[in-house]
């Protein structure tokens, strides 16, 4: 059943314009909820999830001028949604316009228009930040700490997903493709298992239409390598039973080439497992290089020396994992992002209703 809000009582717009589900699309319904604890917050898009607090597109231009208390907050973190609300001022609307950058190259000279017309812009690490030609505020995006969690029988968790019970598992999660890195970790395990009769890798996450030939010629290395049976394609598994697939795990690889923010190594962490990530996108704001895992430059060799020293030392791998969970908790909450927006939320609201008094005094 559709969650939907009244449009006049709404405080914050979140607009999700794109119909196909990615990175971005996923952070807004998984913040929102969270968001709307605390204030009248929906999406607006053409596709948003049945429970999500939302409102229809054609509300947007029907909705009041302004918002129950004030000027209303629109977040967007796309151009097209930056142009919505810019479209929508011009139809008289009171906003407040809200912009999340999670890019981490320079802007186009038409996104830079665009973002000089925000009111505010909230970057998703230090690094993306860096890129921006106007102040942001730095909020790094968080993951629900509860779903992701250790698990206490890892052992009897690998039974029950059709893994083997014993020996070292490394996994990689995500898109299959080249920048992602996905051949950097199927080559680096090939390397990595070839020197050792025990343990395997598994990859969960799909190739697309235009990637699969890049799939295909993976497996066939790892069937060249003898490794068929010990690095396995498992394909997608539903969101829901992500939590428990990480769990299985003994250490996590995140090989991106280039990523925005990325949210796998904190999924990984919030479960007690250990990182090996590459110095790309947030990964060097998550992972504490020598206590939570290890951080590395996106290259071959690189990644098959750190696999090979975090498997190494079992107990070292079991600190670290303990360390990952404790970091998660205290910087990559879901609740804490979802506070420092409606924080900022209010900050631009009490501005906007300060200025109508001063006009009207």
């Amino acid at each position: 059943m559709r969650n939907l809000r009244d449009v006049g009582r709404v405080e914050v717009v979140a607009p999700c314009f794109k119909r196909r589900l990615s990175g971005v699309t996923s952070t807004v319904f998984r913040l929102v909820p969270v968001q709307a604890r605390d204030m009248e917050v929906a999406v607006a898009g053409p596709a948003v999830p049945e429970g999500i607090p939302q409102v229809r597109l054609r509300d947007l231009v029907l909705m009041p001028r302004r918002g129950p208390g004030g000027p209303r907050v629109w977040h967007a973190r796309r151009n097209f949604e930056m142009l919505g609300g810019l479209a929508l001022r011009t139809l008289g609307k009171d906003l407040r316009l809200v912009f999340t950058s999670a890019s981490q190259r320079r802007h186009t000279r038409f996104t830079k228009w665009l973002i000089r017309r925000m009111d505010a812009v909230v970057s998703t690490s230090a690094k993306t930040a860096a890129y921006l030609e106007r102040p942001s505020v730095v909020v790094h995006h968080g993951i629900d700490a509860e779903a992701f969690r250790p698990v206490a029988d890892r052992a009897a968790l690998r039974v029950a997903l059709g893994l083997p019970a014993e020996g070292p598992l490394v996994g990689c999660f995500g898109r299959i493709r080249a920048q992602k890195g996905t051949d950097l970790f199927v080559e680096a395990m090939i390397a990595v298992l070839r020197d050792r009769p025990d343990g395997g890798a598994i990859l969960l996450g799909r190739a697309t239409r235009e990637h699969r030939d890049f799939q295909r010629d993976l497996e066939a290395k790892v069937a060249a390598a003898g490794l068929a049976g010990r690095i396995r394609f498992l394909g997608e598994a539903p969101v829901g039973e992500m939590a428990r697939w990480y769990g299985a795990l003994d250490l996590f690889v995140a090989p991106q080439r280039w990523e925005g923010f990325g949210v796998t190594p904190i999924e990984a962490m919030a479960c007690g497992v250990p990182v090996v990530a590459t110095r790309v996108g947030a990964f060097e704001e998550q992972v504490v290089d020598g206590a939570t895992g290890l951080l590395i430059p996106a290259e071959l060799e690189a990644m098959t020396e750190a696999v090979r020293e975090a498997l190494a030392d079992p107990a070292r791998l079991a600190r670290w994992g303990e360390a990952a969970r404790a970091r998660v908790v205290a910087e990559f909450r879901l609740e804490d992002e979802a506070a420092r927006l409606n924080a900022l939320y209010r900050e631009l609201l009490e501005r906007g209703r300060l200025a109508d008094g001063a006009v009207v005094g």
